[in-house]
């Protein structure tokens, strides 16, 4: 048999992929390219495509790595040979092809890096591998708060571009990064910082006796919460502006619950009585919801309960303030928020009541009562679970049907209050 030259780097970038049919597809394309030398020219062709997507992912997976490894210092060789361990956690089996890259870069070190898919060594004379998998070691040391101060001194919150820096740092990446602790506090206090700092540019043509006006009357009452911080974020998510909701709204309704909560309640948006008291789920529905998490066994001070929306929508008739449900531009504008609530608090599971909670979170249109009652997965540390809003229930005129839709939804409460134990 014989390939053209471009099949062989093609085949050796493809073997590393993590899909079981890597093989069967090339073989397929040998055995294709005997009658056709041309194949791997036909961009259109699906196993070529195919391939090629392979080869992309796996390149990316290498960059990656190159990236964001991280030696710790763990001992020392020799008076003048340092040691140093590294984790990483690749998608694909890319340790075998990256490695020389650290044995070139990092000659005069000792190191190893650790991964799921295997690890390799370098002790300054012989670069050795292993396919066998790793456990991820406890690498936490003094270091960290050095690259927390790095990343928090050189954020430049004018140049944010979110979509091209999770293009870049994966969130996939944060959790063994320390200083992505800080990105969603720095993400949310952003906003803030770049108009303080247009503010203080349009002050410097200013007389230096309004200037001195201005410096005085920018000194906060009192002290910011540190950023990164759920308080930090409450606070800058008071000053939303981001759709137009916030113009008729009382003001911000946050969440509500401890920052290390496992399980996170979302809603739809507040209602009347939120919008005036400014806490999550206090009206009506929120009195049901209280009554039905007690009777299942679930202490409502465990959870930490917010809402898709965090301005209350409403249409004005005489006295009262109707509800009105929020649109799709609004709740996406309002992902912002919740997106940050989420990395913070970090639940095991997240329950979505309602068909906004539910679009909110999975940024799709399913069918609430296509999933309703279910356990997703959304990754492989948070489950999502399904049910309907409460005041879905004070709505329906019928007591019978009331009656059955209030049973089901203690049944809900009681799968969630099994979910909480089993991921507890």
């Amino acid at each position: 048999m014989t390939v053209p030259p471009a099949f062989i780097e093609l085949a050796e970038t493809v073997l590393c992929h993590s899909d079981p049919t890597r093989f069967s597809l090339l073989y397929r394309l040998l055995w294709r390219l005997q009658m056709d030398r041309q194949l791997l020219e036909v961009a259109s062709d699906e196993d070529v495509a195919r391939a090629r997507l392979m080869a992309k992912n796996v390149r990316r997976d290498a960059h990656k790595m190159t990236a964001f490894v991280r030696f710790k210092e763990v001992g020392a060789v020799s008076a003048d040979r340092r040691k140093f361990l590294a984790w990483f956690e690749p998608d694909h089996h890319i340790v075998r092809r990256t490695a020389p890259f650290f044995q070139r870069r990092f000659t005069d070190m000792d190191w190893l890096i650790a991964t799921p898919k295997g690890s390799a060594a370098w002790d300054g004379e012989r670069l050795t591998m292993s396919d066998e998998p790793c456990e991820k070691p406890n690498l936490t040391d003094a270091t960290d708060d050095l690259w927390r101060t790095y990343y928090a001194s050189i954020f430049n919150p004018a140049r944010l571009k979110l979509k091209a820096m999770q293009a870049e740092m994966p969130k996939k990446y944060w959790k063994n990064l320390p200083e992505a602790d800080l990105i969603p506090g720095l993400i949310a206090s952003a906003e803030s910082k770049v108009r303080a700092m247009a503010a203080r540019e349009a002050t410097q043509s200013l007389p230096f006796h309004d200037r001195l006006q201005e410096a005085a009357r920018s000194i906060p009452a009192e002290p910011e919460a540190p950023a990164g911080t759920l308080e930090a974020l409450r606070a800058e998510a008071a000053g939303c502006t981001r759709c137009p909701l916030h113009a008729k709204a009382t003001q911000t309704v946050f969440g509500e619950g401890p920052r290390d909560a496992e399980v996170m309640f979302v809603g739809e948006q507040p209602g009347d009585q939120e919008d005036i008291s400014g806490r999550p789920f206090v009206g009506p529905a929120g009195r049901l919801l209280d009554q039905v998490i007690t009777e299942a066994g679930i202490d409502r001070s465990t959870l930490y309960v917010t809402n898709a929306v965090k301005h209350f929508k409403y249409e004005p008739r005489g006295k009262r303030r109707i509800h009105q449900k929020p649109n799709m531009g609004e709740v996406k504008h309002c992902r912002w928020w919740l997106d940050l609530e989420m990395a913070l608090i970090k639940p095991k599971l997240v329950v979505a009541m309602g068909a906004t909670a539910l679009a909110a979170l999975t940024d799709t249109k399913q069918r609430l009562q296509d999933v309703r009652g279910k356990a997703i997965a959304i990754d492989e540390r948070r489950t999502l679970f399904v049910t309907v809003h409460p005041s879905y229930l004070l709505r329906i005129p019928d007591e019978r049907l009331k009656a059955e839709e209030l049973a089901r939804f203690r049944e809900d409460m009681l799968n969630i209050q099994r979910l909480m134990t089993a991921t507890g």
